[in-house]
């Protein structure tokens, strides 16, 4: 058991208070530190963008806000795999961006019969293409070549995609839709 002595007096530091300056100060740091993060967040991971069409729907519609990942591509970093929604600069105007999903990647076949696309010879099932939104567009077999993707919207009937202009080359893909942000009854992952 501890004792005390008697005869020293006993001194208790009191707590340090901060004054307003410095706590203003402190704060200030911590504000600037989290937009610096913020902005290299936004500028090298993730980065708003609205949906402008109706190419995707229903998976994204209209005006809807959505996260990409800008990181995940970058340098060959991660890998593009059939089913990704990507965004894209559009090949027939680098000026324009694009969004659709990934059908076919480097070395496959792929062509459209009567709207049901066929890949490496098997019919892909598309279950994010309601009946409704499906053509009957056809186009002949076509192989993708090396560092190229083949792209289709999944409103078919109103997408313009690589049925039209050809193959993206893996350079203008810069970006993975991954998170819907608005509106608030839509927010969620994407997939």
């Amino acid at each position: 058991m501890d004792q005390v002595n008697a005869t020293e007096p006993v001194t208790a530091s009191a707590p340090h208070k901060r004054s307003l300056l410095g706590a203003l100060l402190h704060w200030a740091r911590d504000l600037i530190f989290s937009v610096v993060l913020a902005v290299i967040v936004i500028l090298f991971l993730y980065q708003p963008v609205k949906v402008e069409g109706t190419s995707m729907m229903p998976t994204l519609d209209d005006q809807e806000r959505i996260f990409i990942n800008k990181f995940v591509y970058r340098l060959h970093f991660g890998k593009i795999d059939r089913g990704d929604t990507v965004v894209f600069w559009f090949p027939g105007d680098p000026t324009k961006s694009y969004i659709k999903r990934v059908i076919a990647v480097p070395g496959d076949r792929v062509e459209v019969n009567q709207g049901a696309v066929i890949v490496n010879g098997q019919a892909l099932v598309e279950n994010y293409v309601p009946e409704e939104y499906r053509d009957q567009s056809s186009m002949t077999e076509r192989t993708v070549p090396t560092e190229e993707y083949f792209v289709l919207g999944d409103h078919r009937s109103s997408s313009n995609d690589s049925r039209a202009w050809g193959m993206v080359p893996r350079r203008y893909i810069y970006g993975k839709a991954v998170f819907i942000y608005w509106p608030l009854d839509k927010m969620g992952v994407l997939r």
